[in-house]
């Protein structure tokens, strides 16, 4: 059920190094290895670590946009039915309208399709307790609060009684989703730092720092309350017992990385045709899957985040990407599979900071446990996009050139 989902193209050649990944059962195989014995999933290179660390940085400056946004709308826009100025962030002036109607803005659309689709394929402790009797008896109070000042409210309430208890769980997402991008966009922009210090300067160290990063986050609470008509009423409170990675970060990676959301124009949505899993949690539309597909397509909402990533794009990068294949020609697909190296470091580090006991335990019950760990994992990776995980070798068009292949003036079409 492999669907193009981001707009990957894989443009380069495989090292030929040891380790090399050949056929569906050799690539499970050595992907658990490498796992287990705390080797990266992605292969070390020069250029892997420039590609990663710099669209991580790039990445970590839309994530700070986003993360506002999302936080804004669920404090500033909860249970507004019309949330037409959501994405100006309170501060709409006629400049600012202006550069929304000619696109000169941050998608944050792409921010509303992830914080959907946690919110639509609902797993972890976030889900657990927004389906909880607490939560719901918390949207009753709020609705109550807020239809004694709103009558319209009150009779959407009273012919959709399903309705608003809906909102809140979004607003609720939002907020959660928008609290981890914080965390997120601090970590990537700190990456860089490191980077450019020298602390950080191979795959490996990039694993690690990101790794660590989610550690020290692990454990921090996940709260969110709004003020009704002067009174505050606590939607996710202190007492949920909500925490950063368990019941926010883990259900990200599985609706985003993971699961992610079929597009229109890539598959058919008939029934019949059967090309849509009828089990949720057996979609394969994220980010890790997509396959190569142009980017910037009508209805592909992850072009929207290429799109932002570029506005921020470090000029190392951008030269990087000058000097392979068709150059600045097919700047978005380079972006993207950029953007899926670094997204399989992240898991990769997310990997490797939950197995259930050290990798260096002797204890036979011990190893046995974190091998089927990691081959719960593998068994899900192995038929994502593997192929971009070899290390590459760029030819310059100049090497190109003198090889006997002449670039001519429309080298970036196609």
């Amino acid at each position: 059920m492999n669907q193009p989902t981001i707009g990957l193209a894989h443009h380069c050649g495989p090292s030929q190094g040891q380790g090399q990944l050949q056929g569906p059962e050799g690539d499970a195989q050595l992907l658990i290895e490498r796992l287990l014995s705390g080797m990266t999933l992605l292969e070390e290179s020069s250029d892997h670590v420039l590609e990663v660390v710099a669209v991580l940085e790039s990445y970590g400056h839309v994530l700070d946009a986003y993360s506002l946004n999302l936080i804004h709308q669920a404090q500033r826009e909860f249970l507004n039915p019309l949330p037409v100025f959501r994405f100006f962030n309170g501060a709409l002036t006629p400049a600012r309208l202006w550069r929304h109607l000619l696109h000169d803005r941050i998608n944050f659309e792409y921010a509303e399709y992830c914080q959907r689709s946690m919110l639509w394929h609902g797993t972890g402790g976030l889900d657990t307790y927004l389906d909880s009797e607490a939560f719901l008896a918390t949207c009753t109070r709020v609705i109550r609060q807020r239809c004694r000042r709103d009558p319209l409210l009150a009779a959407l309430q009273q012919g959709f009684p399903g309705f608003l208890p809906e909102q809140i769980r979004s607003s609720a997402t939002a907020s959660a989703l928008g609290q981890f991008w914080r965390v997120m966009s601090d970590l990537f922009l700190d990456l860089a730092r490191a980077q450019c210090s020298g602390a950080v300067n191979s795959i490996a160290a990039v694993v690690r720092f990101i790794q660590d990063g989610l550690v020290a986050a692990a454990g921090a609470p996940i709260t969110y309350s709004v003020d009704v008509g002067g009174v505050a009423f606590g939607i996710l409170p202190p007492e949920a017992g909500l925490t950063f990675l368990v019941d926010v970060a883990v259900p990200y990676v599985e609706a985003v990385f993971l699961r992610g959301t079929p597009f229109l124009g890539t598959v058919s949505f008939n029934a019949q045709a059967r090309q849509i899993p009828h089990d949720q949690s057996q979609f394969t539309y994220g980010a890790l899957y997509a396959d190569p597909l142009p980017t910037m397509g009508a209805g592909i909402p992850p072009s929207l985040l290429m799109q932002d990533m570029r506005r921020h794009l470090p000029p190392e990068l951008e030269q990087h990407y000058a000097l392979e294949g068709r150059g600045l020609g097919d700047l978005y697909v380079k972006i993207c599979t950029s953007f899926q190296k670094a997204m399989f470091c992240v898991t990769n580090a997310a990997i490797a900071g939950t197995f259930p006991h050290p990798l260096t335990s002797e204890d036979p019950l011990e190893r046995e446990a974190n091998h089927a760990y990691a081959a719960a994992w593998v068994e899900r990776l192995r038929i994502a996009r593997i192929d971009c995980l070899p290390a590459t070798e760029v030819v310059a068009p100049e090497a190109l050139a003198r090889g006997g292949i002449e670039l001519g003036a429309n080298q970036g079409l196609g």
